[in-house]
């Protein structure tokens, strides 16, 4: 289903703004790449593979849940490489959550993700080239993950040479093109309950898919929310469980 501006997947909505925050402590190191603040979580040394995970953040940026996420990337074997392109100004310095009016009384939310829409779309193929052209080997393999705001810039890459494969979760900005135009495979990742992409518009997404032969994988969980698979709270098993099932197979791990 797609609405009145052409979106499958709607713009980041109030959906966007709740979950949980978690515990833990990111290991990655920052730097510049690009002109973009970007994090670098490595990969032990015993367990490098030599391939490398570039990570679109939603609209929360750089905030704990999803450094820990690229952490486990790293764990995996893969050196896990995302930027900023919010530049140090994510969605949560102005609402703590979709009910919360006093954190920024003026904020303007639409305003926000059009300038940084605007930015992003102009600076993520730039930061990509750079980031393989200072990490990227002969033999290295390139994969995305993208959630919420960052699965454009997935189907983006995996409409050209850099990547191998891409995954998204729960993703929003998503247009007809953005599956037409893929070249390598696709794994969605996504809830059963997701305002912003809903039961028709992943159907019409599968549909535009398997029509034009292209190669993909879904997921989709019952009773998880948008955000299930960076925001979900840790003390509910299901949501845990389900959380870290998009990881694994966002990373290749069985």
């Amino acid at each position: 289903m797609t609405d009145a501006n052409g979106y499958i997947a709607k713009p980041s909505g109030e959906c966007c703004l709740k979950g949980s925050l978690h515990d833990g402590e990111p290991r990655g190191r920052y730097e510049t790449i690009a002109g973009v603040n970007t994090y670098i979580s490595s990969p032990p040394a015993d367990k490098a593979n030599g391939n490398i995970v570039l990570y679109f953040p939603d609209v929360f940026g750089f905030f704990t849940n999803g450094l820990l996420v690229m952490d486990g990337f790293a764990e995996a074997g893969y050196l896990s490489i995302g930027l900023d392109y919010f530049r140090g100004d994510p969605v949560y310095l102005h609402r703590k959550d979709k009910n919360d009016t006093t954190t920024d009384p003026g904020f303007d939310y639409e305003a926000w993700k059009a300038k940084h829409t605007a930015f992003a779309d102009e600076a993520t193929p730039g930061w990509v080239k750079d980031v393989k052209a200072k990490y990227g080997k002969s033999t290295t393999k390139f994969a995305c993950v993208g959630y919420c705001f960052g699965a454009p810039y997935v189907c983006n890459e995996l409409a050209g040479d850099t990547v191998t494969a891409g995954a998204f979760a729960h993703p929003a900005f998503l247009k007809d093109h953005h599956f037409h135009q893929l070249k390598k495979p696709l794994f969605l990742s996504c809830s059963e309950i997701d305002h912003t992409f809903p039961p028709e518009s992943r159907n019409k997404a599968v549909d535009i898919l398997q029509k034009a032969g292209k190669p993909y994988q879904l997921q989709v969980f019952s009773g998880v929310e948008h955000g299930f698979a960076l925001r979900c709270n840790l003390d509910n098993a299901y949501e845990r469980y389900a959380k870290e099932q998009a990881s694994d197979l966002q990373s290749g791990r069985e």
